[in-house]
């Protein structure tokens, strides 16, 4: 069917009808409910068909009878469902009735298909086919020579086709502004549709749909850290239940959010600044205020070599840890690179590689026999200058010797090698040191070990006697003529017996030393202990008895007397406590 609006616009030359305002009101209105529906490429060229006249003939005359019905019109045409709500491309049967005592003929007006479907006196029923579209149907009718005119407007509605949330950034920092877009396909009446930004069930919005095909509806969220793993969802809703309909909902699948925070410090790197080669040195690298630290990278390289590091997540910090071995001099560079979502953080520092070899202290015979010429020698490789015992070396590379010849002062003697390396401006030492043994025969030290000692009996003593030697001598002190042997170096009980001259021998594999001791235990006088003892017994007595007296004097003196006036017939006399006692009670 060739478009009304084409026929209109052919018909309106300009002419002055007095209906064409009229028409061109209905024209208006067909253009209204078809041009949504129909594209302007679809438009015919040409000039239109019969088709097309008609259809504007039915509407001249429609609004000329509509404004002749108007001034007389007493009777109404109602037109059945009144203001439906219709399913998307569903049919519809629309009776027209008029309340007419003698009814004319009565049609229907409407850009869809349509075909008769019942009828009788004062009304008729049309079938639409495929409603696909709001518009508002005119049904029209004549009585008494009359025309009478009834509409409805029909609103179609349809279900989202789909609804969707557009892909979310694979991660999103946190705090960062966020565009969330939800995009819908289909669905009307567009203004009883919106859409609803869901987190997990929770309605963070909701925004009306526009009439763009598909429908894109941009929300604004500001992510958290306890947003990361969090799942969103957009759900569409056609509301119709104004319309004695339902609440109808449609919820995409759902997006999981990855969020991260990272801190703008750059790593930390720990390793020591110089590197002596073919030895392994230990690497470190770590980053604070990661979330989620668990889901970040951490890679260490050393010049070319990627390290086999191990790393450990703990709260919001990552570390990795390697053992690194480098194989050429040199400056060498060490990175450590840390990596959350979509930004990293670098740190690259500077090492310097360097061969340090020995020093090597040897000596030509570390068990020297007393009175053999002993050699030291320290010596280190190239560009190292060492030094024996405080001695420097002729240069740098050259070794530092001395020569002796062993004796008994030599016996553990340590002899010190100092090396030191330039490296890159810094002064790089390294220590050795050896322990010479010198091997002799044993010694008594007689300062330690007296030729006489004059004891007392049943006293302890220690008899201090040492001996020195390589290897170790052992000692012992003999009686001699009876081989008793007195402990050396630990106290014991001297006894009279133990009165005599000793024989203290050293004895090791190198030789043999010894020594007289005389030992002289002196008994205890017991005839002068008892004479002792006899006088302390006298002083005890003599003592108890001055206390004896003393008590009893100090007795007599608390005696109580009382002295009667002077009586011709009794002579004074002592009177006795007890008696003192009854006269005074």
């Amino acid at each position: 069917m060739w478009p009304l609006d084409f026929c209109i616009l052919s018909c309106s030359d300009g002419s002055s009808f007095p209906w064409r305002s009229c028409l061109f009101t209905g024209a208006q209105r067909f253009i209204k409910a078809t041009s949504s529906s129909r594209p302007a490429s679809m438009m015919p060229s040409g000039p239109p068909p019969r088709v097309c006249w008609a259809s504007v003939v039915f509407l001249l005359l429609a609004c000329c009878l509509l404004s002749t019905g108007a001034q007389g019109q007493t009777y109404q045409l109602r037109v059945e469902p009144k203001d439906p709500v219709v399913p998307f491309g569903k049919p519809l049967v629309v009776n027209c009735s008029l309340d007419c005592p003698s009814p004319g003929l009565i049609s229907l007006e409407t850009a869809f298909s349509k075909e008769p479907h019942s009828s009788g006196l004062g009304w008729a029923a049309f079938r639409l086919t495929n409603v696909t579209g709001d518009m508002e149907l005119l049904c029209s009718g004549l009585c008494n020579k009359l025309q009478v005119v009834g509409s409805s407007n029909i609103t179609v509605y349809g279900f989202p086709e789909r609804v969707e949330l557009a892909p979310l950034p694979l991660w999103q920092p946190v705090g960062e502004q966020l565009n969330l877009s939800c995009l819908v396909f289909g669905g009307a009446p567009r203004n009883h549709l919106t859409v609803v930004l869901l987190r997990w069930e929770e309605e963070l919005g909701r925004q009306p749909v526009g009439k763009e095909e598909p429908a894109k509806v941009t929300f604004m969220v500001q992510p958290r850290r306890e947003d990361h793993g969090t799942n969103f969802s957009c759900r569409s809703e056609l509301d119709l239940r104004s319309q004695g309909l339902e609440l109808f909902q449609n919820t995409s699948g759902p997006r999981k959010l990855r969020t991260f925070a990272m801190p703008k410090t750059p790593p930390r790197l720990v390793f020591p600044p110089f590197w002596e080669m073919e030895t392994s040195w230990p690497v470190n690298c770590s980053l604070n205020g990661l979330f989620p630290a668990s889901e970040a990278h951490i890679q260490l390289v050393l010049g070319n070599q990627m390290l086999n590091a191990t790393v450990v997540s703990q709260a919001d910090t990552l570390t990795a840890s390697a053992t690194a071995k480098i194989e050429q001099e040199g400056t060498q560079e060490i990175v450590c690179n840390v990596t959350l979502g979509v930004e990293n953080r670098q740190t690259r520092e500077k090492l310097v590689a360097y061969s340090f070899h020995g020093p090597n202290l040897n000596l030509s015979e570390p068990n020297a026999t007393e009175g053999t010429p002993v050699t030291v020698t320290c010596a280190a490789g190239p560009r190292v200058q060492v030094m024996l015992d405080g001695v420097p070396a002729a240069g740098p590379g050259q070794p530092a010797q001395l020569q002796l010849k062993a004796t008994e002062k030599d016996d553990r003697r340590t002899f010190f090698c100092n090396a030191t390396l330039e490296v890159d401006g810094v002064t790089l030492h390294r220590n050795r040191s050896v322990q010479l043994r010198v091997l002799y025969g044993p010694r008594i030290d007689r300062a330690k070990c007296p030729q006489r000692l004059m004891w007392k009996e049943k006293t302890m003593h220690i008899l201090q006697c040492q001996a020195r030697g390589n290897p170790n001598p052992q000692l012992q002190c003999l009686r001699e003529g009876s081989k008793f042997k007195v402990p050396v170096g630990i106290p014991f009980l001297v006894l009279l017996n133990y009165s005599g001259t000793y024989s203290c021998q050293a004895a090791s594999s190198r030789g043999m030393d010894k020594m007289l001791v005389m030992m002289d235990v002196q008994g205890r006088n017991h005839v002068t202990v008892n004479i002792a003892l006899g006088v302390l017994a006298i002083l005890g007595l003599v003592t108890l008895a001055a206390a004896s007296v003393y008590v009893f004097r100090v007795q007599r003196q608390h005696d109580i007397y009382h002295l009667r006036p002077r009586s011709t017939r009794w002579p004074l006399k002592s009177t006795q406590p007890v008696t003192v006692a009854e006269e005074l009670s």
